[in-house]
């Protein structure tokens, strides 16, 4: 790597050193370096759009020129350099990668050029166009450049739009479908839009069961004669001698559905009717009430290419499959002049049911401790034989905290799983066709951790939940848990940890309720699903509200004075946080990415303060990666670091805004550089903080803010990502001194995946 980088940094060097180089000297006699067209259009009348038509007209334009940087062409001279007899090895080398060969004036095909921009005014309505060039020669330098001259004159426009008389059934489809045509009266001639109109056609034609039709069999006729006007009249017609086929529609008379295919299978298999449906498997793989709900596909309904995507892409989001493949047979036997008849089938390929999954991991933390650790995945994607899928994952780790001080160590185990239902559970039965995109999936989970800390503390935690999840369209994700309940156990606690709770009582108070029980929902718009748009959105809120219904149950507790549940203290809070990004795409895989974070959480009733949990913190390689995880805020304070575990750097509010260039530097290696800007505050103000830990209106002026360069390799989307940062301001610090660029103290992040 270090190899490539400094090669492109020799590359940049020679660039730099050959901008204002002559090429001239290389040029051979009677040549003259090429350098570029200019299209100049004089019109007859006021051309709608101008600037569209020179663009799309400047694209025909052949040969494209050298590269120049500031009137200099470096890579050109590589390219010289290279052709001498005695080049030298590093002008060869650089030559292959960067050199260009030279285009010379005797390399333009103007007459060519000419014809391709003729075709393209005509294409656009402005028949009986001129086209002339002329090379414009310098007289001091071996150059020359070549302008075209366009005489552009009134465009034609249309008339009418009017379609030819077609036998039955097509022809009545396609009044409607003419009559809501967006051509209209008094619109220029264009190709592009002809080329339009006839998929919008047939697309319209296709959901109305027009199986066989293709755009290709429509043709446009133009008629001028009845108009001096440059006026015209357009017919829409059908080709001649199409078959019957193509203009009747379709209709589907059975639909076939395979959920345990492979290709092996002869299909020889016992067929079971159920809801109009005909299932067939050897054996039960997938019960039909559970796949039914599905298929979008009727008996006795016409085609329509969406229904078979919907159902395909409703199939496919089951889980249990790897292969979703929907065919059509067509029945000729039963075909009329004006009916045609499909055979549905709908081939299922699962996954393998069962699966085992190993990770190995090494985790280094920003607070000095590193360990191996282990997981073990069992999955089951087909459990009750109705797509449900079954995650159940054990781990271990053991971690130690190195360098100086007391070594500290921690041991940790934990047991999760995850029960998924491709199905709404609930105690009134709700229909799947109000759900139109996909069928909401029911989760269910479980896990409980344990994790001893020597000479500190041992934590012992358990968590439940019960929810849907569903996509509501292509961007939109719906996530619910009505049901979510956590509670977490401190105890073997060190006389050390002891202290550290006696000095922060706000501390010890978010670890007194760690019985949390509520209902949290979350909204999704992901519009970087559509990978080829300059402009993406993604954004992300969640709100969680706990405590309010067992407090209807609780009881009061003499010894704290606050209630409790089934013998628990529980916590109530409301908190909801949003997450807003932003990445404008550029050529060459360029990006700039942006990110506004801004969460905030509130305590009321039976609590004081968020528990531990729940609190936010800031810093690390997800967050302001100049400041290690925790270690930032809240506010202006540096929390009590004593204990080197930053407990209490944690507040109810949390403010970021992030920024990154991101840029390729070859094959999967990526750049970026970035600024980040963050903090944590607390609503109410911690006394052991004297108050430095309060939100004010001051809060900009409060941010840690940091920059820095990282590198990333993207290998199919798996991306591992190394950032080096140094902080710009650090709020810590006394005014005055806050703004600093410590470049010599940079913090180095390690993460999975791009931080937004």
């Amino acid at each position: 790597m270090q190899y490539r980088l400094s090669t492109y940094f020799l590359a940049l060097v020679l660039i730099a050193l050959c901008a204002s180089c002559s090429v001239e000297k290389y040029i051979p006699e009677g040549e003259r370096l090429y350098t570029g067209a200019e299209i100049v259009i004089t019109p007859d009348s006021t051309i709608t759009n101008q600037s569209s038509l020179q663009t799309e007209l400047e694209g025909v334009l052949r040969p494209t020129p050298n590269s120049n940087i500031l009137g200099g062409y470096p890579y050109l001279s590589v390219y010289y350099k290279a052709q001498r007899e005695k080049p030298g090895a590093i002008n060869k080398w650089l030559n292959k990668k960067i050199g260009e060969e030279p285009v010379y004036q005797s390399d333009v095909e103007e007459f060519e050029v000419e014809s391709l921009l003729r075709n393209r005014l005509e294409n656009r309505g402005f028949f009986y166009s001129t086209v002339s060039s002329r090379f414009r020669e310098s007289e001091t330098k071996k150059r020359a450049s070549i302008i075209y001259d366009l005489k552009v004159p009134t465009p034609y426009r249309m008339e009418t739009y009017q379609l030819d008389t077609l036998s039955p059934p097509i022809y009545r489809e396609m009044i409607s479908t003419v009559a809501s045509s967006p051509l209209e009266k008094g619109m220029r001639y264009d190709l592009s839009n002809l080329k339009l109109e006839r998929d919008r056609i047939d697309y319209l034609l296709k959901r109305k069961g027009y199986y066989n039709f293709n755009p290709s069999f429509l043709i446009f006729e133009i008629d001028t004669n009845q108009y001096s006007n440059k006026r015209f009249d357009m017919f829409l017609k059908i080709k001649k001698d199409v078959p019957n086929k193509v203009i009747v529609p379709y209709k589907i008379s059975k639909v076939n559905v395979y959920p345990n295919y492979a290709l092996k299978d002869s299909l020889q298999s016992d067929v079971v009717r159920y809801d109009s449906l005909n299932f067939i498997q050897e054996e039960l793989y997938f019960k039909p009430k559970y796949l039914a709900p599905f298929v979008q596909l009727e008996e006795g309904q016409l085609y329509h290419p969406d229904v078979s995507r919907n159902t395909a892409r409703r199939l496919s989001t089951i889980g249990a499959y790897k292969f979703v493949n929907i065919q059509y047979d067509e029945i000729d036997s039963l075909r009329t002049d004006s009916l045609g008849i499909l055979e549905a089938n709908i081939y299922l390929s699962p996954l393998n049911k069962r699966a085992i999954r190993a990770e190995v991991q090494a985790v280094t933390k920003s607070n000095n401790f590193a360990g191996p650790g282990l997981a073990l995945t069992y999955s089951n994607r087909n459990l009750f034989n109705g797509g449900e899928i079954l995650n159940i994952t054990g781990s271990a780790g053991y971690e130690v905290q190195l360098g100086g001080g007391e070594s500290l160590s921690s041991i940790e185990l934990g047991l999760a799983s995850e029960l998924v239902f491709p199905r709404v559970i609930f105690p009134i039965d709700i229909s799947t066709d109000f759900f139109e995109y996909n069928i909401p999936k029911t989760v269910a989970a479980l896990g409980v951790d344990y994790l001893s800390r020597s000479k500190l503390y041992t934590l012992l935690s358990g968590n439940a939940g019960f929810g849907y999840v569903w996509d509501a369209n292509k961007y939109v994700t719906h996530r619910i848990n009505p049901i979510s309940v956590s509670y977490t156990r401190l105890s073997n606690t060190t006389t050390e940890f002891e202290d550290i709770l006696t000095e922060n009582p706000l501390l010890r108070q978010s670890f007194d309720q760690q019985f949390i029980a509520g209902l949290n929902y979350s909204f999704t718009y992901n519009g970087m699903v559509d990978t080829q748009k300059t402009h993406q959105i993604f954004f992300n809120s969640n709100f969680e509200l706990a405590g309010n219904a067992v407090s209807l149950l609780g009881k009061d507790d003499a010894d704290t004075q606050n209630k409790t549940f089934i013998g628990l203290e529980y916590a109530q809070f409301a908190k909801l946080d949003v997450d807003f990004r932003y990445h404008f795409n550029m050529a060459n895989e360029q990006k700039i990415a942006t990110r506004l974070f801004a969460g905030y959480g509130y305590a009321y009733g039976n609590s004081e303060i968020l528990p531990f949990v729940k609190q936010y913190y800031s810093g690390g390689p997800y967050s302001v990666r100049a400041f290690r995880i925790r270690s930032l805020g809240p506010g202006t304070s540096s929390g009590n670091q004593s204990s080197g575990n930053f407990f209490d750097q944690i507040g109810n509010i949390r403010l970021e805004a992030n920024a990154e260039y991101r840029f390729p530097i070859f094959s999967y290696l990526k750049g970026a550089f970035f600024v980040d800007a963050g903090n944590i505050w607390n609503s109410t103000e911690n006394e052991d903080l004297e108050g430095k830990d309060k939100f004010t209106s001051d809060f900009i002026n409060e941010l840690g803010i940091g920059g820095g360069f990282g590198l990333r390799v993207d290998v199919q989307g798996f991306v591992i990502r190394f950032d080096l940062a140094a902080p710009f301001h650090d709020p810590s610090l006394p005014e005055g001194e806050r703004w600093d660029f410590k470049f010599d103290e940079p913090i180095f992040n390690f993460a999975i995946g791009y931080p937004f």
